[in-house]
């Protein structure tokens, strides 16, 4: 590298560390390349965003240009047409290009490429903690959203069942009105239920949810989960398997409750009528799997990861049974909050499997 190019690449360093971290930095450099090292033109591209930067005179298929330098990774001095290609690589992989016209080293263009690519990943990194905390916050506003409208939901519901258990108990009504108020007493019900998991959802979204950790017996957890959920099992055999009888984990019952909940209400929503839905609880090194299983339409594999992301549902079950696509989001932060997993298996042969890893803690033990 020649001297003046050397000075003039202190220079460049020295204004691309004073860029504003939090803004597209590529007009810029482009500006600063073309006047610091005095050529004709620069251009840069950034294949995150896609977007090209040009300082000076292009031709008009630029774009295409230098996309092909970032694809096909060409790195090229060109004494005929004083154009410089360089590939900006972070690590091995290719993060964007650069085009200069006019009269550069091959060492300072290489340098040119290398700030260029720091002050990219730069960028980036400080836009995605952007994002991050955006989410953050947003998910904070959502989850305070979820809660009130699940508090305030409660008045009403509560006398609305009053008011049909009270003409229910009045005895005086005709047949077409006793039908009505048992409509209105089974869509009440319905709306607690999706009340009750909205406060679940928002105690289990929270970043205050600290799981009261203490020892749960297996076989009466399973128990409790079926009984509640008897009028919607009544067209299965359910079936209960458990490794061991005195089996037990560590954990917040209520939201152990709440995850096996949803995984058996889940089963009978979408199973076939008639068939078997097995609950299994096993006991395995370091950790106690529960899972539930049935026979219905297979979730296909693309949707395996995605069912457990609020408001998801599959296309394949969507039209079969309401909901909302809160109930197994319920289900993965319960897990998670004991510092577990969840996953699917679904096949025609084996029907579909959902289940919860749930590690064994020591009394001192919380997960973080």
């Amino acid at each position: 590298m020649f001297p003046l190019e050397a000075q003039n690449l202190c220079a460049f360093i020295q204004q691309t560390t004073q860029l504003d971290p939090h803004r597209k930095p590529g007009s810029q450099l482009a500006v600063l390349v073309k006047s610091i090292f005095r050529i004709e033109a620069s251009v840069i591209f950034d294949a995150d965003l896609r977007e090209v930067y040009p300082a000076g005179e292009w031709f008009d298929d630029l774009d295409e240009v230098l996309q092909n330098i970032c694809l096909f990774e060409t790195t090229s001095d060109d004494p005929e047409t004083g154009l410089i290609r360089r590939v900006l690589r972070m690590g091995k992989l290719p993060i964007g290009a650069m085009l200069l016209r006019g009269e550069a080293s091959a060492m300072a263009a290489d340098a040119i490429a290398s700030v260029i690519t720091i002050t990219f990943d730069r960028y980036h990194a400080f836009a995605n903690e952007s994002r991050t905390e955006s989410a953050r916050k947003t998910e904070q506003l959502r989850t305070t959203v979820l809660d009130s409208l699940a508090h305030a939901y409660k008045t009403p519901l509560t006398a609305i069942e009053a008011a049909s258990s009270g003409l229910a108990a009045m005895g005086s009504l005709t047949p077409a009105q006793a039908g009505l108020v048992a409509l209105i007493e089974e869509q009440a019900e319905q709306l607690k239920q999706l009340t009750n998991r909205l406060l679940k959802t928002a105690r289990l979204e929270g970043s205050e949810l600290v799981p009261q950790m203490k020892e749960v017996a297996i076989a009466p957890l399973i128990e409790d989960v079926v009984a509640s959920l008897r009028e919607q099992l009544s067209s299965f055999s359910v079936r209960i398997e458990i490794s061991r009888d005195e089996l037990s984990i560590r954990g917040d019952r209520s939201l152990l409750i709440a995850l096996l909940t949803q995984y058996v209400d889940n089963a009978a929503k979408y199973g076939e009528a008639g068939t078997d839905i097995m609950i299994q609880a096993v006991e395995e090194s370091n950790a106690v799997v529960l899972s539930v299983q049935n026979l219905g339409p297979v979730i296909p594999a693309a949707d395996h990861e995605r069912i457990f992301d609020r408001y998801y549902r599959s296309a394949a079950s969507a039209s079969m049974a309401a909901g909302t696509g809160i109930g197994l989001s319920v289900a993965k932060r319960a897990a998670q909050a004991h510092g577990g997993h969840v996953w699917v298996t679904s096949d025609a042969g084996r029907g579909t499997i959902f289940y919860a890893s749930l590690p064994k803690l020591p009394e001192s033990d919380a997960p973080a």
